[in-house]
């Protein structure tokens, strides 16, 4: 009897939960379409921040920030990748523009969230549309911009970390733009232990992942913030070896 109650409250507290989503969610779409027009590009990103901050609220996710986070660009953020929920999570910490596959861009509400948030874009099939994106990293860099990546490419189990690919790494080396390791973890609030809730992968679908992040009780997601590396010699590969152990480090710390 006790067991169906708590299985009922948890589903009623999750339906609850996604109600508040969605409608941030769309809250979010009109900021866009009717106040970022008018806003200078720092009040567009603090909006941005703000937002994010509170989809966390929404979904039931306590925010931790462990380290700190940049205080002003050029910095490069070099981060594991775990869930959907890692970008505004990010975003939460400390504002900062995504390099994000190209097919974000044509997802409805969400692609037009991620275009309003600053986010570039790589078809990272094609060689040459890497040499553009390593070019549009620079000049952001020179615009004193916080840019990050998932080097991994694609989201893990949060048990082990993915290889590092290194080739966007590469518009750090040649401004000799500093970088950021970072740390993602999920952790269970009342146990302390490492969460999976949030984990988006493999077979995984998406609105599985979400319902599982909005019934989690006392859901942590920790954000830990390495100290800042330049190249001092390394190429893009070697750095991204020693990046990839110092990101591990943070995630699991």
């Amino acid at each position: 009897m006790a067991n169906g109650l708590h299985k009922i409250k948890t589903s009623l507290r999750a339906v609850w939960r996604g109600m508040r989503l969605l409608a941030h969610v769309a809250k979010g779409a009109w900021i866009v379409a009717f106040r970022f027009p008018q806003l200078h590009y720092w009040q567009q990103h603090a909006l941005v921040q703000a937002w994010a901050a509170t989809l966390l609220v929404r979904a039931g996710v306590e925010l931790e920030v462990k380290g700190q986070p940049p205080v002003k660009g050029p910095v490069l953020m070099v981060s594991n990748h775990i869930s959907w929920l890692d970008i505004p999570l990010l975003h939460a910490a400390r504002h900062c523009r995504f390099i994000s596959k190209s097919d974000v861009k044509g997802w409805p509400i969400i692609g037009t969230l991620a275009t309003a948030a600053g986010t570039l874009y790589i078809q990272r099939s094609s060689r040459r549309d890497a040499m553009r994106m390593i070019t549009a990293m620079a000049d952001a860099f020179k615009r004193g911009e916080i840019l990050a990546v998932f080097p991994e490419g694609t989201t893990g189990d949060g048990r082990s970390l993915l290889s590092f690919h290194s080739n966007l790494l590469e518009a750090a080396v040649q401004c000799d733009a500093p970088v950021q390791p970072v740390g993602l973890r999920f952790v269970d609030g009342k146990t302390g232990e490492t969460s999976y809730a949030a984990t988006y992968v493999g077979d995984e679908t998406l609105l599985g992942s979400i319902w599982r992040v909005l019934s989690a009780d006392h859901l942590q997601a920790v954000v830990h913030y390495g100290e800042l590396q330049s190249a001092d010699g390394r190429d893009r590969r070697s750095w991204a070896k020693d990046l990839h152990t110092e990101v591990d480090r943070l995630r699991q710390d």
